[in-house]
């Protein structure tokens, strides 16, 4: 009886290092690409990038992570006194002040801020490198602009399958395909 233990203890041993000879050997071969912040900027970041990018295209001064009614922000704008947050804790608490709260959501686009604050800004639409972000997330997708909730929804799994990071895809794909959903979702016909 004893020898069949020994036997097994000896087997799972042998087992054990063969299967960690097989990933060392596979993560030599197939390395995995390091993520940077160059290359992989998402959710709150990205909104972040982009919406420091529109305060500086129109000229605004700004101070970023900076504490407003006791509340933090992600923007403040000291000049006119507008606090622009991801938090709708803080935005709800500071909305009750003298200083004017623009709350931000994750999947609005940077450009989009203009809309909400309470003072003009100027058109950056005119620009030649302006996108039109509905038919790009429908082009993301492969569909028409025209096109039903249910093929945004049906292009949207098929889409996911091929760019998902567990399926060999990258994260930064995997996201422009979510946030393309979001958009196509509120503009399907």
């Amino acid at each position: 009886m004893a020898d069949w233990l020994v036997l097994g203890l000896l087997l799972s041993v042998v087992m054990a290092f063969v299967i960690v000879g097989i990933f060392v050997v596979g993560a030599r071969l197939f390395p995995t690409q390091e993520a940077t912040n160059a290359n992989y900027v998402l959710g709150e970041n990205r909104r972040r990038v982009e919406i420091r990018d529109y305060l500086g295209s129109i000229g605004e001064e700004f101070a970023e992570d900076h504490f407003v009614e006791g509340q933090h922000v992600a923007f403040y704008l000291p000049e006119r006194d507008v606090a622009i947050t991801f938090d709708a804790r803080a935005y709800f608490r500071i909305d009750k002040s003298p200083t004017y709260a623009v709350l931000v959501e994750h999947e609005m686009p940077g450009i989009h801020l203009g809309d909400r604050l309470p003072f003009e800004t100027p058109d950056l639409a005119d620009d030649e490198e302006a996108v039109d972000t509905t038919k790009a997330a429908f082009a993301v997708l492969g569909l028409s602009p025209g096109a039903t909730l249910a093929d945004v929804k049906s292009a949207y799994r098929t889409r996911v399958k091929d760019v998902h990071p567990d399926h060999g895809g990258s994260q930064e794909e995997f996201q422009r395909v979510r946030e393309a959903y979001t958009t196509a979702k509120q503009h399907a016909s």
